[in-house]
C-alpha cells in the first residue's frame, strides 16, 4: 500500500524545504515589539531596513554616533490545524491498518482501520502549515553631513499543505463498506504540497538634512539595493515520490535585479518631540512565475514585489516613545494565505539606558475571510531590550490567533 507515501512527503517537505508564501518585510526585534512599527522611531542601525531618512534623524546622544546589528533574527510559525499531530495520527492509522492487511485481520478491523484513516485524512485536506523566517546584518554611521549605512537581509515564508483526492476516499470508504473485492490501488492521487518565497537583499543607504524652508530640516534618505526573489513549488504525488529523486532545479525560480527604497522624516514640536516618517520600500516593481506544477495542473503562480509606502508618526521623551503607523498599499499574498496592509501602534518605556520594555498591537485591515489558508489578522507583540556599555540585547516575542513568533537580536549602538 503507497498511502503512507503521502505523510512522508509532507513530512519531509516540513523539515527540508530549502526556501521559507510571500515572506512579510524584515523587522528588527525593537520593531517587532513595537508592533512592527519603524518609519518614525528607527534607530540609526534599524533605519537602514525601515526608513533610510531615520539615518540622520535626531535620536538620544547614546545612539547618534554608530549602530551596529550583528545579527537579527526572527521566526514565526502557524499551524491552526495542528498539521503535524494530524501527520502523526495519520502514520499510527496507516501502520495499523498495513498490519491488519499484512497478518490476516478480521473484515472488521480491516473496516474500522480504513475508517481511522479516511477520517483522518478528510480532516488533513487543506489543511495548512506555515513557517517564516528572517536574518538581517546592519551598520550605521550618522554624521552631520551625509550619513551613510549598510546592511543585508533575508526573509522567507513556506506554506506546507496536504492535497487528499476524493477518489482515494471513495477506496476507503468501499472498504468500509466492505465492497466485494474492494482493496486499495497503488496508484493513488493524494498528495503533499510546499509553497514558498524568499526575497534576499543587500545595500547601501544615505541620509541627509535639507532645508526646505520650514521651520525644521527635513531629512531625506535613498537605499539602492540588489534584490534576488525566489520561489519554489514542489508537489510531492503519493505513488510517485521518492525524495532520492528531488530535483530542486525543477521546483525552483530565482530572478534578481537592482532595487530602491525612499524615506523622509521631519521633526516638529517645541522641543521636536514629534516626528513624521514616510518609506516607499522597492520603488521598482518585480515578479517572478514560479515553476508549472505538472502533478496539480496548476498554472504558474506570480510572485510580485510591489511598491510599499508606510507612513509614520511618534512622540519621544527622555524616557519613553509612543508610535502609530499604517502600510497605505496593500501586499497582495502568494499561495496559501491572506492579503495583508497593516496598521500598528507601539510604545517603548526607558530604564536609565540600560533597559527598555516595549509593547505593540498591529491589524491587517486587508484581511478576509475567503482567504485560501491561514487568516492573518490582529497581532499582540512586546519585548524588551538591555544596554551595557553601548552593547545591546533585545528580544520580542508575537501572538496571535494563528501565529507564534519571536525575534533576537545582538548589536552595538552609541
Amino acid at each position: 500500500m503507497k498511502f503512507s507515501r503521502l505523510t512522508i512527503a509532507i513530512a519531509i517537505a516540513t523539515a527540508s524545504s530549502t526556501a521559507f508564501a510571500a515572506p512579510q518585510s524584515f523587522k528588527t526585534s525593537r520593531s517587532l515589539a513595537m508592533g512592527g512599527a519603524g518609519v518614525a522611531i528607527a534607530h540609526p542601525a534599524s533605519a537602514n531596513i525601515s526608513n533610510p531618512a531615520m539615518l540622520v534623524s535626531g535620536h538620544h546622544d547614546w545612539v547618534d554616533d554608530f549602530g551596529l546589528i550583528l545579527p537579527s533574527i526572527n521566526a514565526a510559525y502557524a499551524d491552526e490545524e495542528e498539521v503535524v499531530d494530524q501527520i502523526d495520527d495519520i502514520q499510527s492509522d496507516i501502520e495499523r491498518y498495513d498490519d491488519l492487511i499484512n497478518m490476516g485481520g478480521s473484515a472488521a478491523d480491516i473496516q474500522n482501520s480504513a475508517s481511522n484513516v479516511k477520517r483522518q485524512l478528510e480532516e488533513l485536506d487543506r489543511d495548512t502549515l506555515r513557517a517564516d523566517l528572517g536574518v538581517g546584518v546592519s551598520l550605521a554611521i550618522p554624521n552631520d553631513t551625509v550619513s551613510m549605512g549598510v546592511f543585508t537581509t533575508a526573509t522567507l515564508r513556506a506554506t506546507v499543505r496536504g492535497n487528499v483526492a476524493q477518489s482515494d476516499l471513495d477506496q476507503l470508504q468501499q472498504v468500509i463498506d466492505g465492497a466485494p473485492g474492494a482493496e486499495l490501488e497503488n496508484n493513488l492521487d493524494s498528495n503533499g504540497r510546499v509553497l514558498a518565497s524568499a526575497i534576499v537583499e543587500a545595500g547601501i543607504s544615505f541620509g541627509r538634512s535639507f532645508d526646505l524652508g520650514l521651520e525644521n530640516p527635513v531629512q531625506l534618505g535613498v537605499a539602492p539595493k540588489y534584490v534576488q526573489l525566489r520561489t519554489y513549488q514542489y508537489t510531492a504525488a503519493v505513488d510517485g515520490f521518492d525524495e532520492d529523486e528531488f530535483d530542486q532545479d525543477d521546483s525552483e525560480s530565482t530572478k534578481s535585479g537592482f532595487n530602491i527604497d525612499l524615506g523622509a522624516a521631519y521633526a516638529f514640536g517645541e522641543d521636536q518631540q514629534w516626528n513624521a516618517g514616510v518609506a516607499i520600500k522597492n520603488l521598482i516593481p518585480m515578479e517572478l512565475d514560479s515553476k508549472f506544477d505538472p502533478i496539480l495542473g496548476e498554472e504558474k503562480q506570480t510572485f510580485e514585489l510591489n511598491p510599499m509606502v508606510t507612513a509614520g508618526i511618534a512622540h519621544s521623551g527622555e524616557y519613553h516613545v509612543l508610535t502609530a503607523e499604517a502600510e497605505l498599499t496593500e501586499r497582495k499574498a502568494f499561495g496559501y494565505g491572506d492579503d495583508t496592509q497593516w496598521v500598528s501602534v507601539g510604545a517603548e518605556l526607558d530604564a536609565w539606558r540600560y533597559a527598555q520594555l516595549r509593547v505593540g498591537a498591529r491589524y491587517n485591515i486587508a484581511s478576509n475571510n475567503a482567504n485560501d489558508g491561514i487568516a492573518e489578522e490582529t497581532q499582540l507583540t512586546a519585548g524588551v531590550g538591555l544596554s551595557l556599555y553601548g552593547v545591546r540585547v533585545d528580544v520580542a516575542g508575537m501572538v496571535s490567533d494563528a501565529d507564534l513568533g519571536g525575534a533576537i537580536e545582538f548589536g552595538a549602538a552609541f
